[in-house]
């Protein structure tokens, strides 16, 4: 996705997001980061929320239950449209989509990387077994203190972008933890800031 991570970190670049930043470095509960960069036909989106958001724990995962939960949060967050709902006049279509746990290797198959099932047959205890793993949960729960984050990256064509004029968070709907996304986009107009919360869920983008 390298398209997606260049228009990414011009979005990064941009003074607008510093603040961004350190509120995601906060790691703060409920509270979930979008960066959406809109150029011509092509919308890249990336997406950071804390693990108590998106599966209820930020623990390293070892049950069967927690380990589905993790896989079955991966699944749904594969789904951009169905979490950020755009109109159907737009015409988008996700051209490329991928997420993880913070810290693990982004591959557009996940289940090529053995997702997480690999990574906890592998390491009993994953507080005891950290080199063998340099980008698994363990590493992130070690350098984390616990604290976990869900990463996603997602490209869109939107065959008509002068339609997107607003964006539905079904987000909130799929992961009841959630309270809060903060917004940051970039466009040819420049960039704007939103903070869309759970009671409020519909971003009007003013286009």
């Amino acid at each position: 996705m390298k398209q997606t991570l260049s228009l990414i970190a011009l979005v990064a670049a941009m003074p607008a997001f510093a603040d961004d930043t350190r509120q995601l470095d906060a790691h703060e509960h409920g509270v979930s980061a979008l960066n959406m960069a809109i150029d011509g036909t092509t919308v890249a989106l990336e997406l950071h929320a804390p693990g108590a958001d998106i599966v209820g724990f930020e623990y390293a995962a070892e049950s069967d239950a927690d380990l589905a939960a993790i896989d079955a949060a991966i699944t749904a967050l594969g789904a951009p449209l169905d979490l950020f709902v755009m109109p159907q006049a737009a015409a988008c279509v996700v051209t490329a989509a991928q997420a993880a746990l913070e810290g693990e290797e982004m591959h557009d198959d996940h289940d090529d990387h053995d997702d997480h099932d690999e990574d906890h047959v592998d390491e009993d205890h994953v507080d005891h077994d950290h080199d063998d793993h340099d980008h698994d949960h363990d590493d992130d729960h070690a350098d984390e203190a616990g604290h976990t984050e869900f990463h996603a990256e997602y490209m869109l064509t939107c065959d008509n972008p002068d339609a997107l004029t607003d964006i539905t968070f079904a987000y909130f709907d799929a992961f009841p933890n959630a309270k809060e996304v903060e917004v940051q986009m970039i466009t040819a107009s420049g960039a704007q800031a939103f903070e869309v919360p759970r009671d409020a869920p519909v971003l009007n983008l003013g286009r």
